[in-house]
């Protein structure tokens, strides 16, 4: 992840973020977002948690992750809560 992206992350993000195990224990997914393409998929946290640990931050993970449409690694992580809310709008 360049120094730009981990400014605006710092900035931007709270300062306690969403943790790999509170998603788990939320049963919630994670939503990862392609900046490029705008392929979207929502993932299940627990592989995750064996490979990177339960405190590893949400926000975080867009710097691992890359896109399966465009192989982009300009991915955006955040909390998926749209599995009981229904549908969201991701952009404004």
């Amino acid at each position: 992840m360049g120094k730009f992206k981990r400014h605006l992350i710092a900035k931007n993000e709270p300062v306690n973020p969403m943790t790999l195990a509170d998603l788990d224990t939320q049963n919630q997914y994670i939503l990862c977002w392609c900046n490029r393409c705008s392929h979207s998929a929502d993932i299940d946290p627990t592989p995750l948690i064996n490979r990177l640990g339960p405190l590893f931050p949400v926000p975080e993970l867009g710097g691992r992750m890359r896109c399966t449409s465009c192989q982009s690694h300009d991915v955006t992580t955040c909390p998926s809560w749209s599995h009981e809310t229904g549908q969201i709008a991701l952009h404004g």
